[in-house]
């Protein structure tokens, strides 16, 4: 049964059997309003002071990327870690699970839920907490792609992201675009981007989805469901927080590195902001 993306959802603790196969049969579903208004006030307050260097985070463990104006993504900035400048022209902020106030939000009981129904009950660890931005008037064209193919070097490819509006989501602004149910094409390519002939052969016109939402509404979305978005052409930003969540069995193939735990053992634990 679909959610009314009307009302706050926040305190849904778990999916019904009904919403967990709409996941399964489309690679998305709507979990509705789950940012009450105090909450997405915090949330986007927090954000613009982390990209206003006003936060009280550590800086030099986040990776952080401008927004440069290119329409095209092999133009954008490089992602390093570190502050870049007090800007709201930051494109991508990786590392927020870092935050108390983010953690607290990537750790709710409906995100568990989703992840012991994909995972099992084992530790869940987070690929990434990242802010997505389309500042006024900028923004990146993002091509067609799958997330956690084998461009991110990962031994097992994730299954879930969490995906929260922070502002509506429109399709003047650069909303995602998705192919519902390509998720079960599998994993189409080596690299990050889709191939020519896969675009054709799977994502053509009729089949593509506008996927708007209003602020503080969350989308769960099935890492393998193709998606692309636009650049933004109104004249406010397009803020969102996307949080990946991964089997605890999944490491980096090339560095070895753990990843954070967020559910089970050893869970980060959100200090006192």
């Amino acid at each position: 049964m679909p959610i009314d993306k009307t009302k706050s959802t926040q305190s849904m603790p778990a999916l019904t059997e009904g919403q967990w196969q709409e996941f399964q049969d489309k690679g998305y579903l709507r979990l509705g309003r789950i940012l009450n208004g105090d909450e997405l006030r915090a949330q986007q307050q927090r954000i613009d002071d982390i990209m206003l260097g006003k936060a009280n985070v550590d800086y030099e463990r986040l990776i952080m990327q401008l927004d440069r104006g290119a329409s095209s993504y092999a133009n954008v900035g490089e992602q390093t870690t570190g502050f870049k400048g007090a800007t709201l022209d930051y494109r991508k902020i990786q590392g927020l699970d870092l935050d108390p106030l983010f953690l607290s939000y990537l750790q709710r009981p409906l995100f568990k839920n989703i992840c012991e129904r994909t995972y099992g009950e084992n530790p869940v660890l987070c690929l990434r907490a990242m802010f997505m931005n389309k500042p006024a008037g900028e923004g990146t064209l993002l091509p067609w792609h799958q997330d956690g193919t084998g461009a991110w070097r990962l031994s097992i490819a994730p299954q879930v992201t969490i995906w929260t509006a922070l502002d509506p989501m429109t399709v003047d602004n650069g909303a995602m675009q998705i192919v519902p149910g390509s998720h079960k094409l599998g994993i189409l390519n080596k690299g990050h981007y889709t191939s020519a002939a896969d675009i054709e052969a799977h994502a053509s016109a009729s089949d593509v989805v506008d996927l708007t939402a209003e602020a503080g509404e969350a989308i769960l979305i099935h890492n393998w469901m193709l998606h692309r978005s636009g650049v933004n052409d109104t004249t406010g930003p397009r803020r969102a927080y996307s949080i990946a969540y991964m089997d605890a069995d999944t490491v980096a193939v090339e560095s070895g590195e753990p990843f954070p735990v967020i559910f089970g053992e050893n869970a980060l634990r959100p200090a006192v902001s």
